[in-house]
């Protein structure tokens, strides 16, 4: 089915979850903004998605400066008049034990995870405002209801969005609604940037059974094709065959 279309503004678009739900959202007639630093590739994704009967646009984003956020939010209105959802879906997993002192790869974590989702809410916000209306779609993780070893850092972001979600949705009158949409393991590029042996080796177990990303793009595109009234708050996407 068809939903009415609305205009869509997703971070991260480049791969994974996010070039999938670019895809699935282009299916249901959505107009897109896609963001990420691999302009390359949004290229590619926005002339398949258009040569398919779609509408997708592109724009280099890097979610860690504000203003290129502000820039992107403002773009998507500026080409379609309106923005009606923002998916902050960029992230980053560099894994490792905390005694690693790999303290820039927790800045990068914070930056990317945890205000790189303000950034996106900060961006959003007042458009969606002045309308009276919005919808804002976080991606967290399983990592934000659990933690393991080599993920303390990782986990505290996922932890962070989740609470900022919770936090935006009792702030919210009804008319902006959110959506903590938490993945658990699935098919993407996260792991490939893990440089420490160990978390690197202990990923390649705890990946053995994954999620393909349009199983989650599923859950995006369930989320923001509900009525007006309805709200869905959270949903929690694991492999059937998965413990964690």
């Amino acid at each position: 089915m068809r939903n009415e279309p609305k205009v869509v503004a997703i971070t991260g678009a480049s791969s994974g979850i996010g070039e999938a739900a670019a895809r699935r959202l282009a299916a249901d007639g959505h107009l897109l903004l896609l963001g990420a630093r691999r302009t390359e590739r949004l290229e590619a994704l926005s002339e398949e998605i258009n040569a398919a009967g779609g509408t997708a646009a592109f724009r280099r984003l890097d979610v860690t400066d504000a203003t290129d956020v502000r820039d992107f939010v403002a773009a998507a209105c500026e080409r379609y008049g309106r923005l009606d959802v923002m998916v902050n879906n960029a992230g980053v997993m560099p894994l490792s034990p905390l005694d690693a002192l790999a303290v820039d790869e927790w800045d990068l974590m914070i930056d990317v995870n945890v205000r790189g989702v303000l950034y996106g809410i900060a961006a959003a916000l007042p458009a969606m405002r002045a309308r009276g209306t919005g919808h804002i779609v976080n991606i967290a993780s399983v990592g934000a209801y659990e933690v393991a070893p080599t993920a303390a850092v990782y986990c505290a972001t996922k932890f962070a969005v989740r609470a900022i979600s919770e936090g935006l949705r009792q702030e919210s009158d009804g008319r902006i609604r959110v959506t903590l949409v938490s993945p658990g393991v699935t098919e993407s590029e996260l792991a490939d940037h893990i440089s420490d042996p160990v978390a690197r080796e202990a990923m390649k177990a705890y990946r053995a059974v994954a999620l393909p990303a349009s199983a989650v793009a599923e859950a995006i595109a369930y989320a923001i094709s509900q009525p007006p009234e309805v709200d869905v708050n959270e949903l929690v996407v694991r492999p059937a065959a998965s413990a964690q």
